[in-house]
């Protein structure tokens, strides 16, 4: 059935490992370790940790992890700033005659540790607050270097360009129809519709599911997947970590497309009058869904499983007769609930392999079931507590999270292979769709009800969707 974000459910460089070794055991700089990967610490000590020095750059597992899961406990903007408050002190950049030999040990690593949060988290740097602390840090150690002053421009340009593409990209997310029609049901029987079809649009179910591939996670960024669960903080007792409002739109749209997805399926099926047109169209959505398994798209493949299980569709007895059910119950064995989806976890693990090894783009398209796996972070975020009775932060959660995350945003930087095709996309997009009203009379409409319950429902949306007694 269609998901909703309430009834819930990484990037990292390649070969993300989510253990960070350490010679020691026990504490170190108010680091906890065990078994030689870091656990716990306090707040203040895992933002010394980030921090590089002229001998010293933290790991990129670390890195990823820390900023990913930081924006529980202090907001971005605080962040950077306590970040390049500690290195102007440590490197003495407020002193009137900088150690230049020094700087330039040390300067290379603050730009890469800038870099690499510019580009894993572009989101951050909407605030002009960041660009400031950006700005700051690099025109402090600039006089040390020409080439750190080629390196800022770099580095913004990089950032603008990103921040506008994201940006280009919500724009079209906003543009997702949820448009509902109910009143098309009243021309179901009078030729020529006024609804187009979508195999009057693409009748090819390779090729539809290949434009379903566009429906890509690419704006959906990795702190919209902490930014969903944010609580307060337990240690402050006046705010939640975020202040302002959760930035989670790209990961709720995502979610509102699956919906939308079902339910176009649902009404594609229960709009024809005729029972071999339905047919056709149960028959051309299984297929659609097949190549989406193959794919790797497994979002779109439980999207049209949901829509042709919705209760309006499985009701058309008289209708599914017609259809070669084979298939259909193979793709259904796939995505089956049973054992938290035991052979879905699977198929996944399969498709992430292929993805690791493959040679093309073609090849590495993983696209997981989205709500399944807000669903699994959710519950990894309710089971653990972010605070350890001490108030040391429980890193060892957020290595787990950002494991799982880390993957996700692996999977989709994957370039699309395939070309858009701008007619299907809009259909996709814009296409009318049924309420789930809509789709029961559309649906009694085709086959008549079989029971007193029905026959009621049949009058009462007769009644209130096309002013009939």
């Amino acid at each position: 059935m269609p998901q909703t974000l309430t009834s819930t459910s990484m990037f990292t460089p390649c070969g993300f490992s989510p253990h960070l070794h350490t010679s020691k055991e026990g504490e170190q700089g108010g680091l906890i370790f065990q078994d030689g990967n870091l656990t716990s610490a306090s707040l203040d000590a895992l933002i010394q940790h980030l921090i590089p020095t002229t001998d010293y750059y933290p790991e990129k597992a670390y890195i990823f992890t820390f900023l990913l899961s930081s924006r529980l406990f202090i907001e971005p903007h605080e962040l950077l700033s306590r970040v390049c408050h500690k290195c102007i002190e440590q490197q003495r950049l407020d002193d009137p005659v900088l150690d230049k030999a020094r700087i330039r040990k040390f300067g290379p690593k603050i730009l890469q540790l800038l870099t690499e949060w510019t580009e894993t988290f572009p989101y951050d740097f909407q605030e002009e607050r960041m660009i400031g602390h950006l700005k700051d840090m690099i025109h402090r150690i600039a006089p040390c270097d020409e080439a750190y002053w080629k390196k800022m421009n770099q580095l913004l340009q990089a950032l603008n360009q990103k921040l506008a593409t994201l940006s280009h990209g919500q724009e079209g997310i906003v543009k997702i129809s949820t448009a509902v029609s109910d009143k098309l049901v009243a021309f179901k029987t009078k030729p020529p519709s006024i609804q187009r079809e979508i195999l009057s649009v693409c009748s090819d179910p390779y090729t539809l599911a290949q434009q379903l591939t566009h429906e890509r996670l690419s704006h959906i960024g990795p702190e919209e997947f902490v930014q969903a669960f944010v609580h307060k903080d337990p240690l402050d007792s006046t705010k939640t970590c975020f202040s302002e409002q959760k930035k989670t739109s790209n990961l709720e749209a995502y979610v509102k497309w699956f919906n939308r997805l079902c339910y176009l399926v649902a009404t594609e099926i229960c709009m024809p009058a005729k029972k071999k047109q339905r047919a056709q169209v149960i028959e051309f959505f299984i297929d659609v869904a097949r190549e989406c398994f193959n794919i790797g798209n497994f979002n779109s493949l439980m999207a049209i499983i949901s829509g042709m299980n919705m209760s309006p569709v499985s009701r058309l007895k008289k209708t599914w007769s017609k259809v070669k059910t084979a298939k259909f119950f193979i793709l259904e064995h796939q995505m089956d609930p049973t054992g938290n989806f035991y052979n879905y976890r699977t198929a996944l693990r399969g498709a992430a392999h292929r993805s690791l090894t493959a040679h093309s783009n073609r090849e590495k398209i993983v696209i997981p079931f989205f709500s399944l796996l807000i669903k699994d972070i959710y519950f990894l975020n309710e089971g653990c507590a972010n605070r350890l009775p001490n108030g040391h932060v429980n890193f060892e959660k957020f290595l787990e999270l950002a494991k799982q995350v880390g993957e996700f945003i692996t999977w989709k930087q994957v370039e699309c292979p395939f070309e858009q095709d701008p007619n299907i996309i809009h259909y996709l997009h814009t296409a009318p769709i049924f309420t789930e009203d809509g789709l029961y009379l559309a649906s009694y409409e085709s086959e008549s009800p079989e029971n007193q319950t029905e026959k009621d429902r049949w009058k009462s949306l007769r009644s209130t969707i096309l002013g009939k007694t």
